[in-house]
């Protein structure tokens, strides 16, 4: 199916620029904007992260972007941040009217209704309440497009769908492209770039980055010794935990690393493998802030971003999952720092943070976004909490006084 004429061209009404703007002119502390990089910086100085970048912007503009540890220009893989950046495109095939949230996955593709998944809905599969979180589909079957069909066939519900939370670590982001595919015509990659990234003025901000233009992506590294079973026990509040006896799905030290494959990071995996820079990801989140030129429809943006489609518990982290249409948002219960904001945000803050420390939100009361990104995958996921709160917290709090 062709994209809607009226689809091809956008211009951009707000300026989006890479350019570092005075905090000042943004209304923006200096004062607070440098403590915020240097609480950044300490990461690197201290040797627990090898290199990573930190931005802050406000009315379309960076108040704050820095490179520590890495050669300026550099850019990082996004993880699971690259999720709000797949659910952008998402917005607009439902904005286009070509894609209707609360019909079933397997009336846009057919091959998907197998097993008991033909009740499986688009809204599910951006909620993860889908049913499928384990759904296998890795290397080489991801690699093909018919393999992927393949796949979906294959797969088996692990639980009823829309009966609980289950973080779909890439599974439901693979429908979500294919559901990109069937509905524009065109490659999932391309209609990002064409109608999300550079009419933003984004250019590398990329899903799926060309082998030979993979340079300056910095590759992912581990740090730090995993956790032991008395530190875990302290977090479970059980006796001692084994960590190999624990699941954790997808998301190992092994397929973190795999995203340093170029074949990987071409491939342009919809639910983790976005490639860019903190200031990218800061500004796209100011789009989804301003709307420049109209971008997204107005209503479905405002809607994608405000309104909280389920409070069920999430199974992995065991707090209600507060997931709008394809992102989190922070909520007033005080968890909002599990959910990849501070406590300096407000309850209307959204984005999605990724597996090793990716951050990226924007608070609709501030005019505030954030993003932070290292190349540093720590093997030890309870050490992330102390810097998600320094870094967060910072950054929500930088307006002037």
């Amino acid at each position: 199916m062709p994209l809607p004429s009226s689809a091809v061209t956008v211009t951009v009404g707000l300026p989006l620029s890479p350019d570092v703007a005075d905090p000042s002119d943004l209304g923006v502390d200096p004062a607070k904007t440098a403590d915020l990089v240097a609480r950044a910086r300490r990461e690197v100085d201290d040797g627990l992260l090898p290199s990573c970048q930190v931005a802050l912007a406000r009315h379309g503009q960076l108040a704050a972007f820095e490179t520590i540890g890495a050669p300026p220009g550099s850019r990082y893989v996004l993880f699971s941040t690259t999720k709000a950046l797949t659910a952008g495109a998402v917005w607009l095939l439902i904005g286009d009217g070509l894609l209707d949230v609360q019909r079933p996955v397997a009336h846009y593709i057919p091959e998907f209704a197998s097993n008991g998944k033909e009740i499986v809905t688009v809204e599910q599969v951006l909620l993860h309440t889908a049913g499928f979180p384990h759904a296998p589909l890795g290397p080489p079957q991801w690699f093909d497009r018919p393999a992927r069909l393949e796949a979906f066939a294959a797969w088996r519900l692990n639980w009823e769908p829309g009966s609980q939370v289950e973080y779909h670590a890439t599974s439901a982001h693979w429908v979500l492209a294919e559901l990109i595919e069937r509905l524009a015509g065109i490659d999932h990659r391309r209609f990002v770039a064409e109608r999300i990234t550079e009419p933003l003025g984004l250019p590398s901000l990329q899903l799926g980055v060309p082998t030979g233009e993979q340079g300056d992506v910095q590759r992912v590294v581990h740090v730090g010794e995993p956790p032991t079973a008395e530190e875990l026990a302290a977090v479970a509040g059980v006796s001692a935990v084994d960590l190999s006896e624990l699941d954790l799905g997808e998301v190992t030290d092994e397929t973190v690393v795999r995203f340093n494959e170029p074949e990987v990071l071409a491939l342009g995996v919809p639910g983790a493998g976005a490639v860019g820079s903190a200031a990218d990801m800061a500004l796209y989140m100011q789009a989804l802030l301003h709307n420049p030129g109209g971008l997204w429809d107005a209503d479905v943006l405002a809607d994608a971003t405000t309104r909280v489609r389920t409070t069920q518990d999430d199974a992995l982290i065991g707090i209600p999952a507060n997931r709008s249409l394809g992102l989190l948002v922070a909520g007033d219960d005080g968890l909002a720092l599990q959910r990849g904001m501070g406590k300096t945000t407000s309850s209307r803050a959204f984005g999605h943070h990724g597996v090793g420390g990716q951050l990226a939100w924007a608070d609709p009361e501030t005019g505030l976004s954030f993003c932070f990104l290292t190349n540093g995958h720590d093997r030890n996921p309870l050490a992330e909490g102390p810097r998600r709160a320094g870094l967060n917290n910072r950054a929500g709090a930088a307006l002037a006084d």
